[in-house]
Parts: C-alpha cells; sequence; structure tokens
C-alpha cells in the first residue's frame, strides 16, 4: 500500500492517519504496559527524564540560536532576553510553566512592537 496507492480525495489524510498511529501508538502502549511496573525513583527512569529533558532543552536553543521563519528577524539579544525572562519568572512565580511561557512570549512581542 502506497501514498499513490486511491485517487480519492481523501485518502492521503487517511493514510497519514494510519501510519502515524501506527508508528508512535505501538510505543504508546508499551509504555502504558510496562512503565506500570517501573518504579518512579529507579535510576534507569531518573536517566530517562533527565535524556528528555536535555533533549527539550537543545531545541529550545537551537530555536533561539537559529531560529526560522519570522522569528530569524527578531534580534538575538531580544530572544536570548525573553527566553531569560520566562525562565527568572518560571522560578521566582512558583516554578509555574504556563507563567514561564506567558511571560517570555510577552517579552517577545513587546520586544518586536518596540523595534
Amino acid at each position: 500500500m502506497t501514498f499513490d496507492a486511491f485517487s480519492h480525495p481523501l485518502w492521503p489524510y487517511l493514510f497519514i492517519l494510519v501510519a502515524g498511529s501506527f508508528a508512535t501508538d505501538i510505543w504508546r502502549f508499551l509504555g502504558v504496559h510496562f512503565g506500570s511496573r517501573i518504579d518512579p525513583d529507579s535510576e534507569a527512569l531518573v536517566m530517562v527524564r533527565t535524556l528528555a529533558t536535555a533533549l527539550v532543552a537543545g531545541v529550545i536553543g537551537n530555536q533561539i540560536v537559529f531560529p526560522s521563519g519570522a522569528l530569524a528577524d527578531v534580534p538575538l539579544l531580544l530572544r536570548i532576553g525573553a527566553a531569560a525572562a520566562g525562565f527568572a519568572a518560571y522560578l521566582v512565580l512558583g516554578k509555574r510553566v504556563l507563567v514561564g511561557i506567558v511571560i517570555a512570549e510577552a517579552v517577545l512581542l513587546i520586544g518586536i512592537l518596540l523595534n
């Protein structure tokens, strides 16, 4: 079965849905099945959380330093300042992720408007 197997206009969307589900849902089901047996404080799970956090930090850092699209027109210092303000707000205002995101976006948008 290929992407061009059928000529129905909705076929590409169904193909993407089925292929995407097949590729990810198996791992999700296995994760739920085996995850309940893992001790949350085990060294393996701490390592997995550490690696996941490092990957997210790497993606965020990459987007700040090497942005694409409209963000590429924003000065680097403004992007770094917005991220720093969001992180500071996260730490100071109770370690709430949403607060840090909103503050970082507000600083970025105000900086764009004033620029």
